[in-house]
């Protein structure tokens, strides 16, 4: 069985930013679906950019998942790779040190996301 791929950004040694596509085991429970183990939390943040959005380079200020609601984003690395990502995707956040990454909406639209903070 497949499970829910999100895609990782993180910081190697060196302080660069990289893409990781990683998959959280999903287990079948019957009629209501399939379900990941559940992972502790610390806020819920909703969030809204300006169609304008073009972030240079930083850091994210915590460890914490973004899930697009309505808008995609493209993320660039401090290595200069881009990926494009569209409403409904998830993506951990975890470059809280290092070079960081650049983020700009892919729509000039205003764009909603929610931010969900880990411990």
């Amino acid at each position: 069985m497949e499970g829910f791929k999100l895609t990782r950004v993180y910081s190697d040694r060196e302080g660069d930013s990289h893409f990781e596509v990683i998959e959280v085991p999903l287990v079948d429970i019957g009629e209501l679906g399939r379900l990941s183990k559940g992972e502790s939390a610390g806020q819920i943040i909703f969030r809204e950019v300006e169609p304008s959005y073009d972030f240079d380079f930083h850091t994210a200020p915590q460890r914490q998942y973004i899930v697009l609601l309505d808008v995609g984003v493209e993320i660039e690395t401090s290595l200069g790779e881009k990926r494009s990502f569209q409403p409904g995707e998830v993506l951990l956040m975890e470059d809280t040190t290092g070079k960081g990454h650049r983020t700009r909406n892919l729509k000039a639209q205003k764009r909603r996301s929610i931010f969900i903070t880990l411990p």
